[in-house]
């Protein structure tokens, strides 16, 4: 199949490579030349492991190949993917669709013969019928569908996610537009990923409802992590209690800092939006984000706790601050408040993020940053793992102990064992345990 994928930023350039590695043509789009120009010369504006590699491969193979041309790109294609941006708009928390809605302006000139139109960018409900209108009032006589196909893909495990899904799910009702889509996604037949086919509307509800119900669980387990300090319990062994029921499952049970990134703190906020304008309140969606926002800042509120309760002029050192480890995404993540609560209460910030720290300048300010975590942590009176990256999941703490100015480590992600971290001669402070 030849496939035009509209963005070239996270889901764009990953669904575009996955795509080609299927065997398909794919050509990916993006207005801006910078962008075009470094990735024909495999400079990936991401850090998404394997992703360079795959990139690599597929242009070698000339099964990929990028371009800024839209036009050009989309003339002969059998189904034009739509990944741009949506963002939350300033303002009022809507999702932005300005970047959708140009998208299908454009498409809209470019179309010759059967064309399928493929949302794959998150959209509130409805935005398919607005896609259709652009597209219809911009060319009355295109023979086009559109259909949605939201991404499931986790930043970190984005290809495997793509390649081994647990769910695709198509939503359209033109027969021609949902045997191409059948066609595109054929080569996962073999791992017997389920395909699942339902309204346009109700796939473009579906991304939403499982980012907020994936959030809910998070906030769940951080309310009962806050519990389980209260009454003497241990969160991890409350999350494993709940976890093997089958109904409920062990994903997103793991206590720390609240939930950031690229997904749910927009798409949640989205969904209470669409509710909204539909009349129908999500109560418990809307107590989820409230309970997040506040968790992040409580965090530096936990840190300046366990030192003692005046942080003025001492040093604390955070290990990681992207909102999770194998990206560099600094999206709403919780170190951005955590940071700030910091330094709102006098203290001197150290940081390391093996692959955030560029991402991270860009959103705080007077934080020193270094290339490693024992660099990071000298002269520190506390060491806080803010983001589980593996690189800090075997510190060594004899070494650590010659460096730091206080032995205590915040264990915001529950990584370590208390009697390991204790039995070095460090005071350790986790979360719900």
């Amino acid at each position: 199949m030849r496939i035009a994928m509209i963005g070239s930023g996270y889901v764009g350039l990953v669904s575009g490579a996955c795509f080609a590695d299927f065997g398909h043509d794919v050509i990916c789009v993006d207005k801006i030349e910078e962008k075009i120009e470094a990735l024909r010369a495999n400079r990936i504006p991401i850090f998404e492991p394997g992703l360079d590699q795959l990139v690599a491969s597929n242009v070698k193979a000339e099964r990929l190949s990028f371009t800024t041309d839209l036009a050009a790109a989309t003339r002969s294609a059998d189904a034009i993917f739509i990944a741009v941006g949506t963002p939350s708009r300033r303002g009022d928390g809507h999702a932005d669709l300005s970047y959708v809605y140009a998208a299908a302006e454009e498409i809209a000139h470019s179309l010759d013969g059967f064309t399928v139109v493929v949302n794959k960018s998150t959209v509130p409900v409805g935005t398919g019928d607005e896609v259709e209108r652009i597209i219809r009032e911009a060319n009355p006589g295109a023979d086009f569908a559109v259909v949605s196909n939201p991404e499931f893909l986790r930043e970190g495990a984005a290809i495997d996610d793509f390649k081994r899904p647990d769910r695709v799910v198509i939503g359209g009702n033109d027969p021609r537009a949902l045997e191409v889509m059948r066609a595109i996604y054929r080569p996962l037949a073999l791992g017997r990923s389920p395909v699942i086919e339902m309204s346009r509307r109700g796939a473009e509800l579906t991304k939403y409802a499982g980012n907020a119900f994936l959030a809910t669980k998070i906030t769940f387990i951080n309310e009962i992590a806050d519990l389980c300090e209260k009454v003497g319990a241990d969160v991890q062994d409350v999350a494993r209690g709940i976890g093997l029921d089958n109904r409920i499952g062990s994903k997103f049970l793991h206590a720390g800092p609240g939930y950031g990134g690229s997904c749910f703190p927009k798409d949640t906020l989205a969904l209470l939006k669409t509710a909204e304008d539909f009349e129908a309140p999500q109560r418990i969606v809307e107590a989820v984000v409230s309970v997040n926002e506040s968790r992040k800042r409580a965090m530096g509120r936990r840190v300046i706790a366990a030192m003692g309760g005046d942080v003025r002029g001492a040093t604390v050192a955070l290990l990681g601050l992207t909102f999770k480890p194998n990206t560099d995404d600094m999206r709403d993540s919780p170190s951005i408040a955590i940071v700030q609560a910091l330094q709102d209460a006098g203290a001197i910030i150290h940081a390391h993020d093996p692959e955030g720290t560029e991402q991270a300048k860009a959103v705080l300010q007077n934080v020193a940053y270094f290339d490693g975590p024992y660099a990071a942590i000298e002269g520190a009176d506390a060491v806080v793992i803010v983001t589980e990256w593996d690189a800090f999941r075997a510190l060594d703490f004899a070494r650590m102990s010659g460096l730091v100015r206080r032995r205590l480590l915040v264990d915001l992600r529950n990584i370590y064992a208390r009697d390991t971290v204790e039995g070095a001669g460090f005071e350790y402070h986790a979360v719900g345990r």
